[in-house]
């Protein structure tokens, strides 16, 4: 559990600087989890999950992830590891504001995932007006992300 600790630890550290009311932690955090048979029938699970840290002034946010491998045979646990931390990404809106803001990620071995671990959509919008940006994020394989943000129309 070192590593969620960690990881934890890294989302207190974040705001340093900051209100602590500036930051909130989106509501769509997800879970996926895999199992393998290894050689010696040994089998190993491994779970991952992903959480978003909004700044709701900046629109500049944070993509966390904890994961966890537990390797067992038929009598005990071999092994547990753990991982995680948060990674600063850009911001949604060029001028601060007050925004509000959710996440979603594709699930492991999804179809979707044509290229790696998949990707995520953000969607943030601003209180105080009747605005909001739709993005989505795919993993390339080739280095950088391929993000594209889209304002909303509304028709009435």
């Amino acid at each position: 559990m070192k590593g969620a600790a960690v990881a934890l630890a890294s989302v207190g550290a974040l705001g340093g600087a900051a209100r602590a009311d500036e930051f909130k932690l989106s509501n769509n955090q997800r879970i996926a989890c895999s199992r393998g048979l290894s050689p010696g029938k040994l089998t190993t699970a491994t779970c991952r999950s992903y959480a978003y840290l909004f700044n709701v002034k900046t629109s500049e946010y944070y993509r966390c992830s904890v994961s966890l491998a537990m390797t067992r045979d038929n009598k005990e646990v071999i092994n547990v590891q753990t991982d995680g931390g948060c990674f600063k990404r850009p911001r949604i809106f060029d001028t601060d504001g007050t925004y509000q803001f959710d996440a979603a990620e594709t699930e492991s071995a999804n179809t979707n995932s044509f290229f790696g671990p998949g990707g995520y959509a953000v969607w943030a919008s601003d209180v105080a007006s009747r605005k909001v940006r739709g993005c989505i994020i795919i993993v390339s394989g080739l280095g950088d992300d391929v993000s594209r943000c889209i304002d909303m129309t509304f028709e009435e």
